[in-house]
């Protein structure tokens, strides 16, 4: 089943007292690229975040993950302040206040909802309690941000295939005209050709009017194009159906249909077919806009 590169899970819980609230959400990229933010405390887990999501399949996308933990105060911890920091952030706050006429209410609480001010000194012991609290709540997060992805993909699927029924349909169309096209040219030859001698009194050549049509025929002939086109349909749908990231094989099959339908309007000698490749064209471009969210 695909998957989109979009996709939103939140999970909270509280273990052993802590507090921990996961937020991973994504939009489409070429590439992986994933974002952490932890409390400064945490920052440890932030390198154990980008393998745990590769191992869950996620492998392009730009993806943010958001942990906060709020964090009991037990033995064997100590809660300092950052002064350096704690100074810095002050003079932030009085340079805004006074660059945009703010109120004075910078304050001892005020400033204390800024957690970062505070380090928390931990037994290098904890580290993997603390881990594996996180992770238990970061996987119940990404089980959720991996079935958005995965009904979103499941959406965008559809709707391709509703539009690859949509262009088939229109190369049938496409086929059935090109043998008109041949017959519409020889008419239109036999009659101009009748008028030209009827004056001189002379008959028509009819194997020369047949050469010609079949020379023209060879011209216009799109039944090379669209024999491909169908082909590269199938090779699009059968990796809409397989499993595994597909977004960049999407793009190039859809580039391959693009240059058939692109050939075949060069050939075309027929205001329907003409049309007909526009309106593949079209439904083409819907599909490319779509796929990129594939992925």
């Amino acid at each position: 089943m695909l998957k989109s590169m979009t996709g939103y899970g939140r999970a909270r819980d509280r273990i052993d007292g802590y507090d921990i609230t996961v937020e991973i959400k994504s939009v489409n990229n070429k590439t992986l690229d994933v974002s952490v933010k932890l409390p400064r405390a945490y920052t440890f887990a932030e390198e154990r975040v980008k393998p745990l999501l590769l191992s869950s399949g996620i492998n392009r996308g730009k993806v943010d993950v958001y942990i906060s933990v709020d964090v009991p105060q037990t033995e064997g911890e100590e809660l300092s302040l950052d002064s350096d920091y704690a100074a810095q952030y002050i003079a932030a706050l009085k340079k805004l206040r006074d660059e945009f006429g703010l109120p004075d209410d910078i304050s001892v609480m005020k400033v204390s909802e800024n957690r970062d001010i505070f380090t928390v000194t931990k037994k290098e012991d904890d580290l993997e309690a603390d881990w594996e609290r996180i992770k238990t709540v970061l996987s119940a997060a990404l089980e959720k941000f991996d079935g958005a992805r995965a009904a979103e993909g499941e959406r965008l699927t559809a709707d391709v295939k509703q539009k690859l029924a949509t262009i088939s349909t229109l190369v049938d169309r496409i086929e059935a005209q090109s043998g008109d096209a041949v017959k519409e040219y020889e008419a239109r030859l036999m009659k101009k050709l009748k008028e030209a001698l009827a004056d001189v009194g002379a008959s028509v050549d009819e194997s020369r009017v047949i050469t010609e049509c079949a020379i023209f025929a060879d011209r216009v002939a799109t039944d090379e194009e669209t024999v491909r086109l169908r082909s590269h349909i199938k090779a699009f749908t059968e990796t809409l159906d397989g499993d595994g990231p597909a977004g960049r094989n999407l793009d190039f099959w859809c580039q391959e249909m693009n240059r058939e339908a692109n050939t075949t309007g060069s050939k075309a000698q027929n205001p329907s077919i003409t049309s007909n490749v526009v309106a593949i064209k079209c439904e083409l471009e819907k599909i490319r806009e779509q796929i990129q969210n594939i992925e």
